[in-house]
């Protein structure tokens, strides 16, 4: 039962947050195009694990420093907008989950066919 509400609340916080993150007014955050990929909220609701995306790998770091610059702001706006007794604290990761997952789509599109001259040898274990 508690892992449905975890589940909703961070469902609410990624879709928050995304809106939020439209309003900062830091170069680093605003010039940057990001996906919020995954919110992991503890059970006691006092941290939150937020897992994003940029398109532009090479400023990822500024975009973190960007984000941590303003968790002040974004976890204000944050508890405005949801009805929770505690905001979490938000905690920013970068995830390179789509990054991977492409170079996995991109590993398989190259795979070399079988050579079917050589079907016939069958190996004993």
């Amino acid at each position: 039962m508690a892992s449905n509400r975890i589940g909703r609340i961070n469902d609410e916080i990624r879709r928050e947050l995304s809106d939020i993150l439209r309003s900062v007014k830091d170069p680093r955050v605003a010039q940057s195009m990001l996906t919020i990929t995954h919110v992991d909220t503890t059970s006691d609701l006092r941290y939150a694990r937020i897992y994003l995306t940029a398109m532009d790998r090479t400023g990822e770091k500024d975009l973190m420093r960007g984000l941590k610059s303003a968790s002040g702001f974004l976890r204000r706006e944050l508890g405005n907008r949801l009805n929770l007794r505690y905001t979490p604290e938000l905690q920013f990761f970068a995830d390179d989950s789509i990054a991977h997952g492409a170079h996995i789509l991109d590993m398989l599109n190259h795979v070399k066919p079988a050579n079917p001259a050589n079907e016939h040898i069958i190996l004993d274990d």
